[in-house]
């Protein structure tokens, strides 16, 4: 057994020596400093530990890229298939997959028992090419594509009146859930604007109006369309509750009303005000101060 390991030792530092001489320039072959003097030490004695397994990577080159083949090798390669990788910055991970794949399978259709991995530098050569301007032509064609467009959507929604707590619960829960920014004023009237990506925006409204509030309406809807992240076209950060100062008699709940200036003034203030008029259908006027 130690006999026949020692004679494959022999026959893997041959080839080492043989690619040393096809790829002489620093940095083609990339070695351990003990790796061939471990293996050395190991011929030469009688009873000594075995020495790691032969490992280093040989830079192929191919056309203006760089192919780099990694090398395993068992202690009784050659009579055991060496373990290849081939790799490349150029490369992307598809292409370097049915590169490793064809490799492999030419690998395995050599005799069994000969040196083969100038063989498989060889190979690298002559068919790596086309993988590499496949990958190059994949790049090129992922750079040309339109930038996919996102559209954010905002509704803006009118009740006679919103007061019940659970309500309002329900409300701020599920805007929190969709990950909708907004507000709910509550009062009477009530008005909840919510933004953000249409199919959670008309989840929420399905939602909030089941099984049946009578007296609510989605008044108006806006779609910007973005080539970047709806998240820049948001015209409030948070969902908020907003309240402001009532008038009425807070004893009589249909005589609790919000005051409207208010309102207009906070909707001016986040770039809305031409939205009081289609809320109300009356054209807004800031109140005195």
């Amino acid at each position: 057994m130690a006999a026949a390991v020692k004679e494959c030792l022999e026959l893997q530092l041959l080839e080492v020596e043989m690619l040393l001489s096809m790829f002489p320039k620093k940095g083609e072959i990339s070695l351990d400093e003990d790796a061939v003097p471990s293996v050395q030490r190991y011929l030469r004695s009688t009873d000594g530990a075995l020495p790691p397994q032969l490992e280093y990577s040989v830079a192929v080159g191919v056309g203006e890229a760089k192919v780099e083949l990694q090398v395993l090798l068992p202690r009784r390669y050659p009579h055991v298939a060496p373990q290849l990788f081939a790799s490349s910055s150029a490369l992307h991970r598809q292409q370097q997959l049915e590169l490793n794949t064809h490799l492999a399978s030419h690998m395995s259709s050599l005799d069994s028992g000969e040196l083969c991995i100038c063989e498989a530098v060889q190979w690298l050569k002559d068919n790596s090419l086309p993988y590499l301007e496949n990958s190059r032509i994949s790049s090129e064609s992922a750079s040309e594509k339109v930038a996919v467009k996102e559209t954010l959507h905002r509704m803006w929604i009118y009740s006679h009146h919103i007061y019940r707590q659970e309500l309002r619960k329900k409300i701020f829960d599920c805007a929190k859930k969709l990950n909708l920014t907004g507000f709910c004023l509550t009062g009477k009237p009530g008005v909840i604007c919510v933004e953000g990506l249409r199919e959670n925006c008309e989840e929420f409204w399905r939602v909030i109006r089941y099984p049946s509030w009578k007296h609510i309406s989605c008044k108006h809807v806006e779609n910007i369309e973005t080539e970047g992240s709806v998240d820049d076209l948001r015209l409030f950060h948070a969902f908020e509750d907003l309240q402001f100062q009532a008038h009425g008699d807070y004893g009589l709940r249909n005589d609790y009303h919000m005051d409207l200036g208010q309102f207009l003034e906070f909707l001016k203030q986040h770039q809305s005000g031409h939205i009081f008029q289609i809320l109300f259908d009356v054209e807004g006027k800031l109140s005195d101060k």
